[in-house]
């Protein structure tokens, strides 16, 4: 049974965490700093170091709650789609639809992290690998179940048509934040949705 300290030490730390979250993703682990958190919280770096070890702990857990809001996102468009080509194209719609907030938020955290970790922080670079090979992974079972459905040709390649797509999609968005120019994002997407459309299998 949970105490009333125990409930508020958790809804703390989740406070910290959602609060943190998009601090990290605009400004990156090495440009966010404790004052930024405890001016963004209006907590005590104290208060905050009795709920995190330290700034690492607190840039790892808000990572993952950036990831989880994406997956839960995604997670109701496909429920949406009844196919698996429909389910393929839940992702460009998907990302149509959240453009803004996600222009708004800094930019997608799974590519913001990923280039900063790359070479500075090998956890967080681990933990972009990991989403990246789980959202791989999924698109891999789309395009086989496709395949299996008779919809998708036989012939397509699932891991090498999900790596194109995903590189596809992110890389419209890194470029679309970088220069403030959405043709890059609404090029890319068209491009995803065609070749999507390119894998049915002709009846």
């Amino acid at each position: 049974m949970k105490t009333a300290s125990t409930s508020r030490s958790e809804q703390t730390r989740r406070f910290i965490i959602e609060t943190a979250a998009p601090i990290f993703n605009k400004k990156g682990y090495a440009g966010t700093s404790m004052s930024d958190l405890t001016t963004a919280t209006g907590l005590t770096k104290g208060s905050i170091y009795g709920n995190f070890k330290d700034k690492n702990d607190v840039a790892i857990h808000a990572f993952r709650h950036n990831i989880e809001l994406i997956f839960d996102f995604f997670s109701k468009e496909l429920k949406t789609a009844d196919t698996a080509m429909q389910k393929l194209l839940a992702y460009p719609r998907g990302f149509r639809k959240i453009h803004p907030m996600v222009l708004a938020y800094g930019g997608c955290p799974i590519v913001n992290t990923a280039v900063e970790a790359d070479d500075t922080h090998p956890t967080l670079r681990k933990m972009s690998m990991d989403v990246l090979n789980r959202w791989k992974s999924g698109m891999v079972s789309l395009i086989e179940q496709g395949i299996v459905e008779g919809v998708i040709k036989s012939t397509v390649d699932a891991a090498n048509t999900a790596e194109i797509l995903i590189a596809l999609m992110e890389g419209g968005i890194l470029l679309s934040k970088v220069t403030g120019e959405e043709s890059y994002f609404l090029n890319t997407i068209d491009t995803a949705e065609k070749m999507i459309m390119d894998l049915r299998r002709q009846q």
